[in-house]
């Protein structure tokens, strides 16, 4: 397939190959000495705020966003192209960095539209290397974005759209790419993009029990989130029966029931091969505590489109900790 360019939220080139252009690019835009920071979401993170850092004071939590006292991002930012290696953050697309503090590893948010990269080079050949465990959990993490930015609170109807259109993409090509198809790493891309775009609108609960999984227990994000969508989805069904209906529809157009949603997510996890319960992957009750502080304090899920308590998130800790429970509220 051709490259394909968008020019939204910033310029976009897809496709086979498109790696090649990285030098024009950089000719282009004057670069001649380029920094280069490698491999996943987590480290484009880390190329934006070491952009951040070459022209502004400080140190770089003073940029925390919602900090009552955040210094302002108003200096130059030097030029940044990013060339994703996996389909799942989509932070080649992001207006912020979410960088883990060393001392209390709670991740903390930087935000500035001045963090967008200029161009992205979204090249599936970098992904086609990526194992299938990693394919599936990053996929997952796609999937988490575009599945909580349309439920989240609030009125968007342009990140709504976005969002089901790029679950349509992850349900027709998530099992493919993890699979080792190559055709299906372009989709997952454009997949992991859309779901950046769209969660400007918000994200909710399954983010902020993911945040306290990585952050307690050092849990791959992308792993975390698998782990946690069908008890949280299942949560959220229960006060928004409608939008899972639509969310059910993209999937299965015959769908009559937006449980049918939370189902496919299940089976999807256990298809990929995913781990389905916090014992599997080591991570013990006796971290409870530690888990509801983190997932409390997270800014995510004050947008989620149900209130979450803290008894309320100890029960959805509880329901994925073991293979018996099904994850119903």
């Amino acid at each position: 397939m051709a490259v394909a360019q968008y020019n939204f939220p910033t310029t976009i080139r897809v496709g086979d190959g498109v790696r090649a252009e990285l030098g024009a690019v950089l000719t282009a835009a004057g670069c001649t000495r380029p920094l280069i920071v490698t491999g996943g979401g987590a480290p484009v993170d880390v190329a934006k705020v070491v952009a951040l850092m070459q022209h502004h004071p400080g140190s770089l939590f003073d940029y925390e966003d919602g900090k009552p006292d955040a210094l302002p991002v108003d200096q130059t930012m030097p030029y940044i192209i990013a060339l994703p290696t996996t389909a799942g953050t989509g932070s080649e697309v992001g207006r912020s960095s979410v960088i883990s503090d060393d001392l209390t590893h709670a991740k903390k948010i930087i935000f500035s539209p001045r963090l967008l990269p200029s161009v992205v080079l979204a090249d599936p050949e970098l992904t086609h290397g990526l194992p299938p465990h990693l394919t599936a959990a990053t996929g997952i993490d796609a999937l988490t974005h575009l599945t909580e930015a349309f439920l989240a609170q609030g009125d968007h109807p342009m990140a709504d759209g976005i969002a089901l259109e790029g679950i349509r993409l992850v349900a027709g090509s998530l099992e493919k790419a993890t699979a080792g198809d190559k055709g299906a790493r372009r989709d997952m891309l454009n997949a992991a993009m859309m779901g950046a775009v769209a969660f400007q609108k918000g994200l909710g609960v399954n983010h902020s029990c993911a945040h306290a999984l990585s952050t307690v227990a050092d849990l791959h994000h992308g792993l975390a989130n698998a782990l946690m969508l069908p008890a949280c989805m299942a949560f959220n069904l229960e006060t928004e029966p409608e939008r899972f209906l639509r969310l059910a529809r993209v999937i299965d157009p015959t769908a009559t029931d937006g449980a049918q949603y939370v189902e496919w997510i299940r089976g999807l996890t256990q298809r990929l091969g995913l781990p389905q319960t916090l014992i599997e992957v080591g991570i013990q009750p006796s971290r409870m505590d530690a888990l509801l502080d983190v997932a409390e304090a997270d800014p995510c899920h004050p947008s989620n489109p149900r209130p979450v308590s803290r008894a309320q998130f100890k029960m959805l800790f509880e329901r994925t900790f073991g293979a018996s429970e099904k994850g119903r509220s």
